[in-house]
């Protein structure tokens, strides 16, 4: 119910056009898993709290499977600890996050990561999450 949720106020933040029914998939896996999906598709030999995975373009009207969002439950569970954060507040966090990926938005480029940081933000804030930056 979280994750629809985070998922539907970030539709409505970004307000991306639709050309058909769309479906979403959310994974949680364990760090073992997660680990082996991001050495394989990203070259990096090493857990991640979230991947997207798009199979969609960026920015085109949404249609038929958008992508993949996978979850690292163990990692996601440590991070909230240290952080001191509810748990429930991080994997919100990173739904949207990994949702934002999966319609286009990046953060490799600095501009492109104070527009997505900023996107987040809003969005968590409609959802009454703390802003993580």
């Amino acid at each position: 119910m979280l994750a629809r949720k985070a998922v539907h106020t970030a539709l409505e933040a970004t307000e991306p056009d639709f050309a058909g029914p769309a479906e979403l998939a959310l994974l949680l896996t364990n760090d073992d898993e997660q680990r082996a999906l991001n050495k394989k598709w990203r070259g990096r030999d090493n857990t991640t709290n979230v991947l997207s995975f798009p199979q969609v373009e960026s920015f085109l009207p949404l249609s038929a499977l958008l992508g993949d969002i996978i979850l690292a439950r163990q990692t996601v569970a440590n991070e909230a600890q240290e952080g001191q954060i509810p748990l429930e507040h991080h994997y919100v966090h990173l739904v949207v996050h990994g949702f934002l990926h999966i319609l286009g938005y990046d953060h490799q480029i600095e501009e492109q990561a104070r527009l997505m940081e900023g996107l987040e933000t809003q969005i968590l804030k409609t959802l009454g999450v703390p802003d993580p930056y």
